[in-house]
């Protein structure tokens, strides 16, 4: 059977490096009840997740060339390769209880990717994921660095971030344009933010689309009950600003005005 070739529409880099793969593989945490693989490909990943103590291993891909090249080549784990898009499978029914994520993410989703994690933060303890270094760097960003922004902040909101490595383009097939990096992202203790949820995005994604005002300006779609701390936010810009900075002047909200 001949090797799955990378689609240029799936966004879609094979990983060559066996060392890379097994220190990848070394980044996820143990023990690990269940874990799903995200964008196997060629199966360069998927060899030594194989070999951890898992419970339950499952790898998901959209690339109808895959998912028969890794039946056939790992043939005693074929039932664990599914045919299918992460973004639009409902995950609850491939899971019951908790399950971490890896993978070699296709780079045109994986933001994307990190979103779906969030719908099910709740059952996604870890993620261990490669991304281009531009978008890893973003979703590790502190406050304060330029990099920081929507992304860093949403999932900051519940996971802990760890730059772990970064990844020469030289070990993929095809190379990519830009170097990649390896990430982790573990599940916090923030069970609930202590504000209304949709309205916590709301006010960080409209902060960050007025970045380079200040929040007392870039707020101005939202109604704020009188505060003093809220006064001295809003002589900040957004990239400023921590968690529980946004978290505090969500629950400040008295309405979002109509745009």
């Amino acid at each position: 059977m001949e090797p799955v070739r990378a689609k240029k529409h799936l966004g879609q880099h094979f990983l060559k490096d066996e060392n890379i793969a097994r220190k990848i593989t070394d980044s996820l945490s143990l023990p690990c009840d269940a874990l799903l693989e995200i964008g196997p490909g060629t199966g360069v990943l998927t060899k030594y997740l194989l070999e951890l103590p898992v419970n339950k291993f499952l790898a998901i891909d959209v690339d109808r060339d895959a998912v028969p090249y890794l039946k056939k080549t790992f043939p005693e784990a074929a039932d664990n390769f599914i045919e299918g898009d992460f973004l639009r499978i409902q995950v609850d029914q491939l899971f019951e209880g908790p399950f971490s994520v890896i993978g070699n993410f296709p780079y045109n989703i994986s933001s994307q990717i990190l979103f779906r994690v969030l719908d099910y933060r709740n059952q996604i303890p870890e993620v261990v994921g490669m991304f281009q270094k531009e978008v890893a760097e973003r979703i590790a960003a502190p406050p304060g660095s330029k990099t920081y922004g929507i992304i860093s902040v949403l999932l900051q909101a519940w996971y802990d971030i760890e730059y772990l490595f970064t990844v020469s383009e030289h070990v993929f097939h095809p190379p990519p344009k830009v170097k990649s990096a390896v990430i982790r992202l573990r599940r916090n203790q923030v069970n609930a933010l202590g504000c209304d949820e949709k309205l916590f995005v709301n006010v960080v994604k409209t902060a960050f689309n007025q970045r380079r005002k200040t929040l007392k300006n870039g707020l101005k779609s939202f109604k704020f009950a009188p505060d003093e701390r809220l006064d001295q936010l809003f002589t900040k810009r957004a990239e400023q600003l921590g968690i529980e900075e946004f978290i505090y002047i969500a629950g400040r909200v008295i309405q979002q005005k109509a745009s």
